[in-house]
């Protein structure tokens, strides 16, 4: 059975080598004061932090290439429309559309914050394996249930997809063909509906065999994991390019830049 790809998960970069749980402070401390920045230099200084962490995590290209064309494809849409839709000093017009200061300066501020956060959350929370993200927060004290909750949807979610695969092609083999018609729809109801079915049914046998095997409502991990000084530096470092980002929007905004 295959899982899902963890295509950072896997390398020995200074940032790889840091404690799980230090690493997801560091993610909430850059990322909160990044997301509420209002001034483009701030907005810039967060996409240079944020290339910065990826550089020192030494993420893969292809793989990071393809995560941020997923959020590139979400920032073009704000591009395609705030411009012309915020009102404010007209900048220049396609047809009836005039596009305004205000609306393309959104613009670059949203893109600057969102390839930033995603590139720093990339290099921080991606570059370590999802039971040791699960094992953390379970250190940080967040609920038990909830961390169980993430791992077995990790664990899960890959399965479901294979069962969903196998009926399609089932119903493939059968000639089926997708078409704007209520078969159609019927058909692909039929499916969802078996997929629900078979995923309850696997739940209660995986339930089963877990409690045969003496689960108790916690996982238990042989991994364990020391904190050095340069864990404690890499917090550091996160809540000081935090509050730098912060006191650089305020002065911006201050000075009017």
């Amino acid at each position: 059975m295959s899982a899902i790809e963890e295509p950072f998960a896997q390398g020995d970069s200074a940032l790889h080598r840091r404690d799980p749980g230090l690493k997801i402070l560091s993610a909430v401390a850059f990322s909160l004061p990044a997301a509420m920045v209002q001034g483009l230099p701030a907005s810039g200084a967060c996409l240079a932090l944020g290339a910065l962490l990826a550089l020192l995590a030494r993420l893969p290209l292809l793989p990071l290439l393809r995560r941020l064309c997923v959020v590139g494809l979400f920032v073009g849409f704000l591009w395609l429309f705030l411009p012309f839709s915020l009102p404010g000093e007209a900048v220049f017009s396609l047809g009836p559309l005039t596009a305004t200061r205000e609306g393309l300066r959104l613009c670059l501020l949203l893109t600057g914050k969102s390839f930033g956060i995603v590139l720093a959350l990339t290099a921080l929370l991606a570059t370590m394996p999802i039971t040791a993200l699960g094992q953390a927060l379970q250190r940080l004290g967040l609920p038990e249930k909830f961390c169980l909750l993430l791992l077995f949807t990790w664990r899960y979610i890959a399965v479901i997809r294979q069962e969903y695969l196998r009926q399609h092609r089932c119903v493939r083999a059968r000639g089926f063909k997708p078409r704007t018609s209520l078969h159609t729809y019927r058909t692909y109801a039929w499916l969802v509906g078996m997929l629900l079915v078979r995923s309850w049914d696997r739940a209660e046998r995986v339930h089963q065999a877990m409690r045969c095997r003496g689960f108790s409502g916690r996982f238990h991990s042989i991994v364990r994991f020391s904190r050095s000084s340069a864990d404690w530096w890499l917090l550091i470092s996160s809540l000081c390019a935090g509050a730098g980002l912060l006191a650089l929007d305020i002065a911006s905004r201050r000075g009017g830049i």
